[in-house]
């Protein structure tokens, strides 16, 4: 079975964006190396060439994982989701009890994630345990140094 990806419409449209480059600048750029590279001679011993098809590769496979994430995904319409509990979408703030801080993160999927952006996978370890939780819960989050506790203090949707 195949898992739906929900996104942002600003997410969908990076990776639109991205996949139409690809598609277009990418594969051309892709076709005038190994061309120019072909026109070297014997491709037995010709690196050039070899590099070129070795990136061809990689990008036919990002091509690839970008399609089969744009066909399985759904965009959210952040304006009509709930506000009362964490969600993909939401912006959470909360409180580390045992350093004393607040932070805020978005919850987004795994392919819109990028932490220095305050943007954390809904699959991630935090993202898991915020996920239902209401403002003035506390969560328990085991993360490679330890263990969080982590209490709810805000809970808001994009505008």
């Amino acid at each position: 079975m195949v898992k739906v990806n929900y996104l942002s419409k600003e997410g969908y449209n990076k990776l639109k964006d991205e996949l139409r480059d690809l598609v277009t600048r990418g594969r051309k750029e892709i076709a005038k190396q190994i061309d120019e590279a072909r026109s070297h001679g014997d491709l037995s011993e010709n690196a050039e060439y070899d590099a070129a098809k070795e990136a061809q590769g990689k990008m036919e496979a990002r091509i690839s994982e970008l399609e089969n994430i744009m066909a399985n995904s759904r965009i959210l319409d952040e304006k009509n989701m709930d506000d009362s509990r964490v969600y993909i979408l939401s912006t959470v703030t909360i409180f580390n009890r045992k350093t004393r801080k607040e932070m805020q993160y978005t919850l987004v999927s795994k392919d819109e994630a990028d932490f220095n952006k305050g943007k954390i996978s809904v699959d991630s370890p935090i993202g898991k345990a915020l996920m239902g939780k209401s403002k003035g819960d506390t969560v328990k989050v085991k993360v490679p140094a330890g263990t969080l506790e982590l209490e709810i203090r805000e809970i808001e949707r994009q505008a």
